[in-house]
């Protein structure tokens, strides 16, 4: 195939996560949907030559007639995406209830329209179980009455680098036959498991209440080399201002503790059978939520500091890198790191697709971001030491061997 950079569209695109991914591993934008006015403006400020007004907003607002007008273009190579992933929760609603359930039609209208060879749907893995699994079986009927073969598969995160347990559904769609490099079964395979600390350990110390704008040590992993990358100016590390109460509360707490260590005098009396607990340094992250700041509703206290995640710590864990700048007040920002789709999972994903369906051989250096995104937890000089036995451009890292 020519050495053309890939098109797609990103349909619900919050603050640009599965984007940023997709462009990292040389695909082009051309459109973005997104309904929320913070996450559309951060979309459009972290890319050149878009502004918010560029996007389309409401997608059911949307002309299916206009969409090729719309993107400027009748046909794209690759439509992405995955509709708000609140109403597939099992908790939220078991039995398929929730209205926002029904978005995931729109995507499928704008794949009937521009016709990709592939299509990539993201969503949270309880998507499965909604309603005794009838959405996702209804995904699949709709992708099968359009002409799309569907292939779902359930990833971690942290099988693709980044330091967090986050499991997601991951549903591509392809015109014609699945390639021979199924998605099925398919991960990174780090060289070692990522780690919280290994993602944020380079960040200032902040108490509760503070603010820090500077950092003051050097990256000593390859995570953290890669999301500070050139950046100078440390931004949202913001800590929430917990009570006095609180901070006395999870002192008690040892590293990747719980709530049992809080001496009984203290014990909080409500509060999720996983809040007020540390996050386990060594350990990746459980998914980061929008409560990435609250110890009362997720397990997201430091793992030795007394507090919740900063934005800045959430968005490190989500693979953010640190010059990404988000666009609102800290609740919206929050919510919109806690929503995203973590790029590192998003660039992975984008070279399986050039790769097993468009035919692309992988370049020098496609193949070296994909040493970086493998070797995460390695200190940095341990890396540039063992870079030549890490794979380089050769068939350990490159994706046709991982299906």
């Amino acid at each position: 195939m020519s050495s053309r950079n890939l098109t797609y569209v990103d349909l619900f695109a919050g603050a640009g996560g599965l984007s940023l991914g997709l462009e990292n591993a040389g695909f082009e934008s051309v459109h973005a949907v997104e309904v929320d006015d913070d996450a559309r403006a951060t979309y459009a400020r972290n890319r050149k030559g878009v502004e918010a007004d560029d996007l389309t907003q409401d997608i059911r607002d949307v002309d299916t007639t206009e969409i090729p007008d719309i993107v400027g273009h009748d046909s794209v190579d690759l439509v992405a995406g995955g509709p708000p992933c609140q109403g597939f929760s099992e908790v939220v609603s078991p039995d398929g209830s929730d209205d926002r359930n029904h978005l995931f039609t729109y995507f499928i209208q704008w794949v009937n329209e521009l016709q990709p060879k592939a299509a990539l749907f993201e969503n949270v893995r309880g998507m499965e179980n909604t309603a005794d699994g009838k959405f996702l079986d209804a995904v699949k009927e709709s992708f099968d009455n359009i002409g799309y073969e569907v292939t779902p598969n359930v990833v971690t995160a942290s099988d693709f680098g980044v330091p967090q347990h986050r499991r997601r559904l991951i549903v591509l769609a392809f015109r014609d036959d699945a390639p021979d490099h199924s998605i099925d079964g398919f991960k990174l395979d780090p060289v070692e498991t990522p780690g919280v600390i290994d993602g944020i350990g380079d960040l200032p110390e902040v108490a509760a209440g503070e603010e820090v704008t500077e950092y003051d040590e050097k990256p000593e992993t390859v995570l953290q080399r890669d999301l500070r990358g050139d950046n100078t100016k440390l931004t949202l590390h913001e800590a929430a201002n917990h009570s006095d109460d609180m901070v006395e509360m999870v002192s008690h707490i040892s590293d990747g503790g719980n709530r049992t260590e809080i001496p009984e005098e203290l014990q909080p009396s409500s509060g999720y059978h996983n809040s007020y607990s540390r996050l386990d340094s060594q350990e990746p992250a459980v998914a980061i939520t929008s409560n990435m700041s609250k110890p009362s509703s997720a397990r997201c206290v430091h793992p030795f500091q007394d507090r919740g995640l900063t934005p800045r710590e959430g968005a490190r864990l989500q693979t953010f890198p640190d010059s990404y700048r988000f666009v609102g007040g800290l609740v919206s920002v929050r919510q919109q790191i806690g929503n995203a789709v973590p790029p590192y999972l998003g660039e992975a994903l984008g070279y399986y697709v050039k790769e097993a369906v468009y035919g692309v051989d992988l370049s020098e250096k496609d193949n070296e971001r994909l040493q970086t995104l493998r070797s995460g937890s390695l200190p940095v000089e341990d890396f540039e030491e063992r870079r030549g036995d890490l794979g380089g451009p050769t068939k350990q890292v490159t994706l046709d061997s991982m299906g």
